[in-house]
């Protein structure tokens, strides 16, 4: 049972890296339900409901999701079944006790052509399983809320924890004499911590719905942000040592997912909306590298 004026939010993929900062920065006044996929499995209906019966949440945040790209061009049906199908199982959950839902969804929803920052409004158009997958996704959350469900579309998310690109660079910095990164995929980092901060402020909103999209600020590829890891790792001690980064094109880095060549998002209505500073990349990722220093 809920306390007087006590708001709950459930948080499903409670394992994963938004999950844990999602945890670690919930606000007072919030009770927190974290939920693992052993706790709460998407694919498995009666389970749903029966979790979302016992806890009452006033807000579902969503972050459990297949997030492998590339493996989802062979797991088609599992991908669907967690992204598509799950989704609209967890809002049918939600709206059977009139919860909100806040479902975190994907700048690869867009095909990368536009040749500028994407608009919650604009056609979407994924290249290939994740962002298909992605979509119906959103399609369903809506589609069973109404004005109870907001998407909130992010991108390029890492952080100290999980498996993400900064991790993922540090370890090959580490292990081999020269690191290649594709140069011509253009989108935005996005620190975790910045992610749930957004998401925290979205929840306190009950009036947001609709689409809105959240990444840090600023414009970088693959590449760049590789190089950045690298200066900012070698200052704080992360790096005994400077290896070459080589911009390789993305014909170069075959990939069974298609990838969007541009796919930065506009961010300026929920910048507005949620009343968040619009911090630079480069900013958060120094206080990324920090935390993963013990700084």
């Amino acid at each position: 049972m809920k306390g007087l004026g006590e708001r709950r939010a459930l948080i499903t993929g409670a394992g994963g890296q938004l999950g844990l900062a999602l945890q670690a920065q919930a606000p007072e006044g919030w009770t927190v339900v974290p939920c693992r996929t052993a706790a709460l499995d998407v694919t498995r209906p009666d389970q749903v409901r029966s979790v979302l019966e016992r806890e009452r949440p006033d807000v579902v945040l969503h972050a459990a999701a297949y997030t492998a790209v590339d493996a989802a061009e062979s797991a088609v049906a599992r991908a669907e079944a967690v992204n598509a199908a799950g989704t609209g199982v967890v809002a049918e959950a939600a709206r059977a006790v009139d919860a909100r839902l806040i479902y975190l969804s994907t700048d690869f929803v867009f095909d990368g052509r536009a040749g500028r920052p994407y608009r919650p409004e604009d056609p979407t158009g994924p290249l290939g399983v994740y962002g298909r997958t992605k979509l119906e996704g959103e399609r369903r959350a809506r589609a069973v809320l109404g004005d109870r469900a907001l998407v909130m579309r992010t991108a390029w998310v890492y952080g100290a924890q999980g498996h993400n690109f900064l991790l993922t660079m540090l370890r090959l910095m580490r292990e081999r004499d020269e690191v290649g990164v594709v140069s011509d995929q253009v989108g935005t980092p996005t620190w975790v911590r910045s992610l749930a901060a957004a998401l925290w402020a979205a929840a306190a909103r009950p009036s947001l719905a609709g689409v809105l999209h959240w990444t840090d600020a600023g414009v970088a590829s693959w590449y760049d942000f590789a190089v950045a890891i690298q200066e900012d790792a070698l200052a704080a001690g992360l790096l005994a040592r400077a290896v070459p980064v080589r911009p390789l094109a993305t014909e170069q880095f075959p990939t069974p997912a298609r990838r969007p060549p541009y796919s930065v998002l506009d961010k300026r209505t929920a910048w507005e909306a949620l009343g968040l500073p619009a911090t630079h990349w480069r900013v958060h990722l120094r206080q990324a590298i920090r935390e993963l220093a013990g700084d």
